[in-house]
């Protein structure tokens, strides 16, 4: 299942209309927590005009553009600060399946902001302190010019093949007992597809080919773009590197392990292999 694009109800803007005084929406974080209104069984993110409402004062915030119409910005409080009555903070992750999904991906871009920001406050080049730039979600260094824009970390992701049976692999830092897919960040100086190949070989010694772009999703724990892609099986025996991976193995469609939830593209991935080789002898 492809997702709809967040874009038909969102505008990016980088400058507020300041004679827009209606309601706005308010992402704001406490390291990975997000605040959030729980209100009949339902959670909310803040909306209102200002801040004051809640005397909440975040210690920096960001305009994110529109949604549906209203205003929504970024902003991160202090440790210190209790939650308002009726509110609380969750982890972004917790929050997938209870929330309005394209409000779940703009929190999700608001967090990586929020977390670039933090991360962002001295130039990189010349360690003097940065300013945001006016025009576009980016820091520059007043004393030597330096521009370090929002950080996005592409990584791949694979669903393999080989004689209807999906490969899966425990990770060593996935919780629990949960398999999933071979993935890895994308190097300098490679393609998607070259990325595919060397992760592949470097986390369970195979070859693939007949790679195939399957989908995107943004991952904002804490700022990667996931790109999915589906390969088949070329040659090679399983060799787990021990480091990232402690086991792989070939599974069919009525033996598959513990998986990630559809919340993921992984998810989505195993969803596409289930309808495609779920009802093959």
């Amino acid at each position: 299942m492809q997702r709809e694009s967040i874009y038909k109800r969102y505008i990016p803007e980088f400058t507020p209309n300041k004679e827009n005084r209606i309601d706005a929406y308010w992402f704001l974080f406490n390291s990975h927590k997000m605040l959030v209104e729980l209100s009949d069984n339902q959670v909310k993110i803040p909306f209102l005009r200002n801040l004051e409402e809640l005397n909440i004062s975040p210690g920096k915030s960001h305009y994110l553009g529109t949604f549906n119409g209203h205003p929504c910005y970024s902003g991160e409080i202090e440790n210190e600060i209790d939650a308002p009555e009726g509110m609380v903070l969750r982890d972004l992750r917790s929050l997938y399946e209870v929330m309005d999904e394209d409000l779940y991906l703009l929190a999700g871009r608001a967090s990586q902001i929020a977390n670039w920001d933090r991360t962002h406050q001295f130039c990189g080049k010349c360690g003097s302190p940065t300013v945001t730039k006016d025009d576009e979600m980016a820091k520059i260094c007043p004393e030597c010019g330096f521009i370090s824009f929002t950080r996005l970390s592409p990584a791949v992701i694979t669903a393999i093949i080989n004689d209807g049976k999906l490969l899966m692999a425990l990770h060593t830092r996935t919780p629990g007992n949960m398999y999933g897919l071979i993935a890895g960040f994308v190097e300098p100086g490679e393609t998607l597809t070259e990325a595919v190949q060397r992760e592949t070989m470097e986390e369970v010694g195979l070859k693939v080919n007949n790679i195939n772009y399957f989908g995107s999703q943004p991952w904002p724990y804490p700022n990667s773009l996931m790109i999915a892609f589906t390969a088949d099986y070329e040659s090679g025996k399983i060799q787990v590197d021990g480091k990232e991976i402690i086991d792989a193995q070939w599974f069919s469609a009525d033996e598959l392990p513990r998986v990630p939830s559809q919340m993921s593209i992984a998810g989505e991935l195993i969803e596409w292999y289930l309808e495609n080789y779920g009802m093959e002898d």
